[in-house]
């Protein structure tokens, strides 16, 4: 991306770079021969989103990392996945190392990932949480034990934090519909809905590390880290952490189901988790799943502001 805006420096502990994302794609100049096609989808309002998530996304996505490194390693990390496939199919347990994998996932985010994309990373964690507070706070005749995720700083993520996610979402649905299919009743709101679970704001986030390195990008770092992921975890840790991003649409009609308002749905792209899809395709399904994250949480957001202005 080509702007004329100067990078500054803001030492605000939740801004995601010291070049703000929204203040870089704001400074860029429109030419009706030429429009830039990150503006448009900055300006556009059609679904709600985060406005610093949403130009971090932009940014970068529209990097040279993304546009050069991305294509080249694709091939080369869906490769490895396959020869990984056939490796675990005789030894399936054999190299098994969460330790290793949150570390190496920790230095790898630390040294050369973009702070736009470890900023979203670290965003993720918490609006999940909170997503999955929301469903819990709100359906009527359930009680549910949550292990929310609030990593501060990048260094949080060595405890286990991107196995624990999958984790949580899967003892979550087995949990609520225990509860449901015990008293033999179906998923119901409470009146009014509590949204005090959820962020209108920032999260306490520490600010990214900003090195002459960093700059790989979300989704090239995803596709590198895919094949470590498989190659780390047991072969049931791999299968599960796949299959849990189609649990989009689930989660999803949780929380719309409770909201009285399905509109949001059209936006899910992960779905029918009963039929499975092939890993190959898990990173660039992570960022799908990233992505309607960013969005329920975004509707979440808007449904608590209206609410707001609503109550006497």
């Amino acid at each position: 991306m080509t702007s004329t805006a100067s990078e500054t420096t803001d030492n605000s502990p939740n801004t995601p770079t010291p070049t703000d994302a929204a203040t870089r794609l704001a400074d860029i100049s429109h030419d009706p021969r030429d429009p830039n096609p990150w503006v448009a989808l900055y300006l556009d309002t059609s679904v709600p989103f985060h406005p610093h998530a949403k130009a971090a996304i932009l940014i970068d996505s529209s990097s040279r990392s993304r546009q050069f490194l991305l294509p080249i390693i694709r091939p080369f990390c869906r490769l490895g996945i396959c020869f990984l496939k056939i490796l675990k199919t005789f030894v399936p347990n054999a190299i098994a190392s969460s330790w290793l994998l949150h570390h190496s996932i920790y230095l790898g985010l630390k040294w050369f990932v973009s702070p736009y994309a470890n900023y979203l990373i670290m965003r993720h964690f918490h609006m999940a949480s909170e997503i999955l507070k929301f469903v819990a706070d709100n359906a009527r005749g359930v009680d549910i034990e949550l292990s929310p995720l609030h990593p501060e700083k990048l260094r949080d993520l060595v405890d286990d934090v991107f196995l624990k996610h999958d984790l949580n979402i899967y003892n979550f649905i087995i949990n609520i519909n225990k509860q449901l299919n015990e008293q033999d009743i179906e998923l119901e709101p409470i009146d009014p809905l509590n949204c005090d679970c959820i962020t209108d704001g920032e999260f306490a986030i520490e600010r990214m590390p900003t090195g002459w390195l960093n700059i790989i990008d979300l989704e090239s770092a995803i596709e590198i880290y895919t094949p470590m992921y498989q190659l780390l975890l047991t072969d049931s840790d791999f299968w599960r952490a796949c299959n849990s991003l189609q649990l989009d649409e689930t989660i999803a009609l949780y929380a719309t189901t409770l909201m009285g308002d399905h509109r949001f749905l059209g936006l899910v792209n992960n779905r029918h988790p009963i039929i499975t899809e092939s890993t190959l395709g898990a990173a660039h399904r992570l960022m799908l799943h990233g992505l309607a994250v960013e969005l329920l949480h975004a509707h979440l957001v808007k449904h608590k502001r209206l609410q707001a202005t609503h109550t006497p």
